[in-house]
């Protein structure tokens, strides 16, 4: 399993929200995260900077590319537009990370 982490930015304000719209993730996004392949996902909040990290675990990145196309991802994605920084198709503005340490 290859680890990926990303970082995205949240609005102003919306911290509670955010943490609320994750803690009730809707049943069929679930599904189509761990069918992707995607295990052990998480995402950090820095208060201080509103930055979000994401980090998780799948087999094959490359199946990542293919969640945009996917009509439960892009409702999903308009849901959260208004609390984060999106791009023009809701997607969030999301920043590859690159690894610089491990300690397995």
């Amino acid at each position: 399993m290859k680890r990926v982490a990303f970082k995205m930015k949240l609005n102003k304000g919306f911290e509670a929200e955010y943490k609320k719209r994750h803690d009730e993730l809707w049943p069929e996004l679930e599904v189509l995260l761990k069918k992707t392949g995607i295990a052990e996902y998480s995402i950090f909040l820095d208060p201080e900077t509103l930055s979000l990290f994401g980090v998780l675990r799948i087999a094959d990145p490359a199946l990542l590319n293919d969640l945009p196309s996917h009509p439960v991802m892009q409702k999903w994605w308009k849901y959260m537009a208004d609390i984060m920084e999106s791009n023009s198709d809701n997607s969030p503005v999301s920043i590859p990370l690159n690894e610089v340490f491990y300690l397995p």
